[in-house]
This record gives C-alpha cells, sequence and structure tokens, in this order.
C-alpha cells in the first residue's frame, strides 16, 4: 500500500509535461519514494541528480552503480573517478554542473557477494525519464552531455549509435525542451579497455569531448565552466 507522499508523487506524475516550478530539493524528497517502477525494491535508494539549478552543463549517465547505490550520490565509484578526472583534464568544476543519470536506481543481479551491473530496459528508462524531464526543466541546461547510448536514448527519445553521433550536437526530444545535447561515451567505458596505451588514447577522446561541450555551453572563452 502507498504511502500519502507516494501517491502524491503517483498522481504528480500522471501529469505529461514538467511543471517547471519546482526546486531541485522538493523533486529529490519526492524522487525518493518514487515506486514507477520494479527497480526500487532491490535498490538501496533513489540517487537523484546534484548540482546547482543554475548549471549550464548537465551530464546524464545511465544509472547508479554500486558505488552510487550505497552513497546516494551520482557518480562517486570507479567510473566517477575517471569521471572526475576527464573533468579536471577538461578544467571543468564539476560543483558547478548538474550530474544525473537517466534512470534513478540500481538494476543488478545478485553473484554471491557480488552485485552485478545490469542494463536498464527501454521501458525502465522511459519510466524513469519523467524525473529527468523535471531536472531538465529545473536546471535549464545550455547543453546537455549524454555520457553513453543509454542516456542519449533518454534525452533523444530512440536508439542513438555512439559511434555515428559521437561529438555531434543532437537536440533533445520537444517533451525535454529541445536542448542541445553532445554524446559521447560513458566514463566505464574507459574501464573497460584493457590496453593501457589504447585506454589513455581513448581518455584523450573523452576530455576532447568534455572540451568541445565546455565551448558550446559557455562560448569560446569557457570562462564559465571554471
Amino acid at each position: 500500500m502507498q504511502t500519502a507522499r507516494q501517491r502524491s508523487v503517483t498522481a504528480r506524475r500522471r501529469k505529461a509535461e514538467p511543471e517547471g516550478s519546482i526546486s531541485l530539493s522538493a523533486l529529490r524528497t519526492e524522487a525518493a519514494v518514487c515506486r514507477a517502477c520494479p527497480l526500487w525494491r532491490n535498490a538501496t535508494r533513489t540517487v537523484f541528480g546534484e548540482g546547482p539549478a543554475s548549471a549550464r552543463l548537465m551530464f546524464v549517465g545511465e544509472q547508479p552503480g554500486s558505488a552510487e547505490d550505497l552513497a546516494g550520490r551520482p557518480f562517486v565509484g570507479p567510473a566517477g573517478q575517471v569521471f572526475d578526472k576527464a573533468l579536471a583534464e577538461a578544467r571543468i568544476d564539476r560543483q558547478r554542473q548538474f550530474v544525473t543519470n537517466a534512470v534513478k536506481h540500481f538494476k543488478f543481479e545478485r553473484r554471491g557477494k557480488k552485485r552485478i551491473h545490469q542494463r536498464p530496459t527501454a521501458d525502465e528508462i522511459a519510466v524513469c525519464r519523467w524525473w529527468l524531464a523535471h531536472e531538465i526543466a529545473t536546471v535549464q541546461p545550455r547543453l546537455i552531455v549524454a555520457l553513453g547510448a543509454s542516456a542519449a536514448r533518454a534525452i533523444v527519445g530512440k536508439t542513438v549509435r555512439i559511434g555515428e553521433t559521437r561529438g555531434q550536437i543532437l537536440t533533445a526530444e520537444a517533451s525535454l525542451g529541445g536542448v542541445p545535447i553532445l554524446v559521447t561515451v560513458h566514463p566505464s567505458y574507459l574501464l573497460r579497455i584493457p590496453d593501457a596505451a589504447q585506454r589513455r588514447v581513448e581518455f584523450g577522446r573523452f576530455v576532447a569531448d568534455l572540451q568541445a561541450a565546455k565551448r558550446h555551453a559557455t562560448g569560446a572563452s569557457g570562462s564559465g565552466a571554471h
């Protein structure tokens, strides 16, 4: 049985368009009791986005991992460490950007004591898209960086091939405000490259993508991203 707060969240979700006037703190409170899909049952908590409502850049990943699920914050695990290193190389201050995920609960398969990441389905991405739409409507970023195919699908509304669109400026679906987006790889991709030399090359490409995003969002000088 749903609590009064859960019933309130369910009622709000029936509205197709973001109201645009909800604060991030209010959204975070409501998301904490979201029961719109089954993923909440096994996850520790909802992992909502973090960052200022004035952020010019919004970074969207796929879903929280095990470390994020336990900490309640996005991008704090191994992929998050790669992400932070790349941001530093690109001279982007993470504290001044908004960082979130397309799906707000950790989806996994348990193998002994380990929790192995499972990719969210198209339906799970679609259900959680309501929260992402509200984050975008509230922050109103100048550019969204889609980290990986799942994030790009959530924002564009259809399958996106990273190899074909990487580094290009696309447009978010109209229901998400038509914000410009730049597609790149998810930082976890870099962790899966076995060859150290190739990993360095790909890390450099990732940093270049972030630098391109910074230029687009802040202008050629890039002064607003520091």
